[in-house]
């Protein structure tokens, strides 16, 4: 076995558990806050508190995963966030239980997973060989699908047969399991360039901006993802209410929902690390746009006796979607410097977080207003749109066409700009 198969196979055993544990605390906290609340409101502020952090910290985060020991980040980040699960779990055992202190739990978490998650991202090219990182994206997609198809049913069993306290001291469990694993590898640092300047902040942060906005096919995709989540996160949070309202399902639909989707993203993930690397990933990803766009508008068209239909289009959004994601990701991972992925992907994840936030907190007035029904039905239909938009792009078609869009390869310079 070649040494960046092992290397992946050691990160990818602590990852699988970790990634299961921190679903199992995902659905049983959006599980119990939808039934113990049934409000989209709380359960859009729950989301906001999880990511809004992340939106505010990415772009000054990227600059010091740029700078740091990525391994030594990622362990800190899986314990802090594991203090914070075990600081909730102990509110649950003593009866503590309140909706605001949920909220600053769950943003102290969005803080953790502001450095963990593109300190990731960013060490992946540095371990796998250029040629491999489709297959890569594939298997960790494998893992989160994974990790998405048992934790709804753990987190069900764990919230019916014990109590939520035990669902969430399962999370330290899995950061415990990650810290042992990514300890025992070594993860390269970038290598610093001869005349470097003096590190700042705000001057690597431009850098990282710079990365993106030099290269216009690049640009152009980011700008597609921005919009996307602007339809996708909001809608995200409404598959709960979704399940219990239209359908009339308790926990056990609940977790079929969130099953649907995982067995979709697992589907998503062997196709991934099936593909040859040469696929033009920009088809995939506009094609994503169609298939998920499609799912929810047909979903919005069901009547309360179609649950079985709304499981099968949530397998299709789920297939759509993690292709997306490990499309997006290799492309950016191969189009920029290893030395500024990390500013290149937290900055990623803020500025696509702004426009999904402003979408959340419109989320509850909305279904509430003119019903969960239709903001399907007008996502689902915003997405298709933009998949279909997306295809006459000038930037983006040469991209299509398979024509050089000024992206940077590892150990070259600048290519021709577009």
């Amino acid at each position: 076995m070649d040494a960046w198969k092992k290397t992946f196979a050691i990160i990818w055993s602590g990852q699988l558990f970790s990634t299961l544990s921190s679903a199992v605390v995902g659905y049983a906290v959006i599980f119990w806050l939808s039934i113990e609340t049934g409000s989209a409101e709380i359960l859009a502020f729950s989301y906001i508190a999880m990511f809004l952090p992340h939106l505010l910290l990415g772009p000054f985060t990227g600059v010091f995963i740029d700078r740091w020991d990525r391994k030594r980040i990622m362990i800190t980040a899986d314990i802090f966030i594991a203090a914070c699960t075990a600081v909730m779990a102990a509110l649950f055992a003593f009866g503590e239980v309140r909706i605001p202190y949920f909220y600053v739990l769950l943003a102290l978490r969005s803080v953790g997973s502001a450095f963990h998650v593109p300190a990731m991202q960013a060490s992946v090219p540095l371990l796998a060989p250029e040629s491999q990182l489709l297959r890569v994206a594939g298997v960790n997609q494998v893992i989160h699908s994974t990790s998405t198809l048992a934790g709804p049913a753990l987190a069900a069993l764990l919230i019916n047969a014990l109590n939520m306290t035990y669902a969430l001291m399962f999370d330290v469990v899995g950061a415990a399991v990650a810290c042992v694993t990514l300890a025992l590898v070594h993860i390269p640092r970038p290598p610093k360039k001869d005349g470097a300047p003096k590190p700042h902040v705000f001057r690597e942060m431009k850098e990282g901006l710079r990365e993106v906005y030099s290269r216009p096919g690049l640009l152009w995709l980011f700008v597609f993802v921005i919009l996307a989540t602007f339809f996708i996160f909001p809608l995200s949070a409404l598959f709960p209410l979704m399940t219990t309202k239209h359908f009339a399902g308790g926990t056990t639909q609940m977790s079929f929902v969130e099953i649907a989707w995982g067995v979709g993203m697992l589907l998503g993930g062997v196709v991934l690390g099936a593909v040859k690397q040469k696929i033009n990933k920009a088809v995939l990803i506009n094609l994503t746009y169609l298939g998920m766009g499609t799912a929810f508008f047909a979903s919005g068209l069901l009547p309360p006796a179609a649950f079985p239909v709304f499981l099968a289009l949530t397998l299709m959004g789920g297939v759509a979607g993690a292709v997306y994601g490990g499309a997006f990701t290799v492309m950016v991972q191969t189009a920029v410097d290893p030395a500024a992925l990390g500013r290149v992907f937290s900055i990623y994840g803020s500025i696509m977080l702004a426009p999904a936030m402003f979408g959340l907190l419109q989320t509850g007035f909305i279904a509430d207003r003119i019903g969960i029904l239709n903001v399907f039905l007008i996502t689902g239909g915003a997405l298709a749109l933009l998949g279909a938009i997306s295809f006459f792009v000038p930037a983006i078609r040469r991209v299509v066409k398979g024509g050089d869009v000024g992206l940077r390869r590892h150990g070259t310079e600048d290519a021709v700009r577009t």
